[in-house]
């Protein structure tokens, strides 16, 4: 059973109205053209016949495809870029693609060019299924009793944001993350390159509605905490203690009216610099660690390490 949420657990809360409504007020086609007479030395190259057929989706990058085999995702078959085999890394890689009876295509390097994100699929892709999105329901189990976190993101649609939260929340511990079903970015191959794996490790809910599953997290016992360049006191002041639900807006738009309004209280970001603000996943990932640094004394008994030398971590060295 999720702890109740206490009305004087964090003295900020009545101060949320006022910065709410200060944020709300400021916040293939194409035909062949008819050139017979132009003869085919007009045209361009013909495209490749070969040219493999993705039926499903596609991880990209060599880090992304040894996550995905480590993780037992689904994989249907993988290309490799011809010419690559004196590679040692990739040679390996390979080994444990076949070892799992997976296809293996060998196929030109400028084909996968064609099939990249942004051109640093690294020599392989692979060829997985529909990606497994969790029910929010799943998201809140997970979080089990006592502190927890949750990324909610508000329609935010650029996939290398995307993959970059779900990086950072995955990297803190966190219990998952929230997105909208419609006009946000998705769990695609920019996703899995960006947040290096990642998304195999966190449960990810798509929901039809951001601020209706912000009332099931607060029956779950969450605080709705909003991210706003508008709130009256800095995450320092008003600290992210306990179980957070952390919302971030769009990139545009920042977190939009109602659920602005579903939001508990409003959270900012300290700033001594004379840039306007940090991006969305800048800021989502500072905010991450601030809830990990006040939190990380009663998170229980999974192990805060460092991830170069394992080393456990205390409250104060993440100051």
């Amino acid at each position: 059973m999720a702890e109740k949420r206490s009305p004087g657990k964090r003295a900020s809360r009545g101060r949320a109205a006022d910065a709410r409504r200060t944020a709300a007020g400021g916040a293939k086609g194409g035909q062949r053209g008819a050139q017979a007479g132009a003869g085919a030395s007009s045209r361009g190259p013909r495209p490749d016949a070969r040219r493999p057929r993705m039926m499903g989706d596609v991880i990209e990058g060599r880090r992304a495809a040894a996550e995905a085999l480590r993780t037992g995702f689904p994989v249907k078959r993988a290309l490799v870029a011809e010419g690559d085999l004196r590679d040692t890394t990739l040679i390996s890689l390979i080994g444990d693609i076949q070892a799992r009876d997976i296809p293996v295509e060998y196929v030109s390097r400028a084909q996968l060019d064609e099939l990249s994100s942004h051109g640093a699929h690294q020599g392989i892709v692979l060829e997985v299924g529909a990606f497994p999105y969790a029910a929010l329901n799943d998201v809140i189990a997970r979080a089990g009793e006592g502190p927890a976190l949750v990324v909610v993101l508000d329609h935010v649609t650029d996939a290398g944001n995307f993959g970059a939260i779900v990086r950072s929340a995955e990297v803190v511990g966190a219990a998952g993350v929230v997105i909208a079903n419609k006009r946000a970015a998705e769990v695609n191959v920019g996703a899995y390159k960006t947040s290096a794996g990642a998304v195999m490790h966190l449960p990810i809910a798509r929901v039809p509605n951001i601020a209706r599953a912000l009332e099931d997290l607060k029956e779950a016992g969450f605080w709705a905490v909003g991210a706003s360049e508008h709130a009256l006191a800095s995450c320092w002041e008003a600290g992210l203690e306990g179980r957070i639900a952390l919302v971030m807006g769009s990139e545009g738009e920042g977190i939009s009216r109602l659920v602005l309004e579903t939001c508990d209280d409003l959270t900012r970001l300290p700033q001594r610099g004379k840039t306007e603000s940090l991006n969305v996943a800048q800021a989502t990932t500072a905010l991450c660690y601030e809830w990990l640094r006040v939190n990380v004394s009663s998170l229980g008994a999974a192990p805060v390490t460092g991830a170069s030398d394992g080393a456990p971590l205390s409250g104060e060295n993440l100051l």
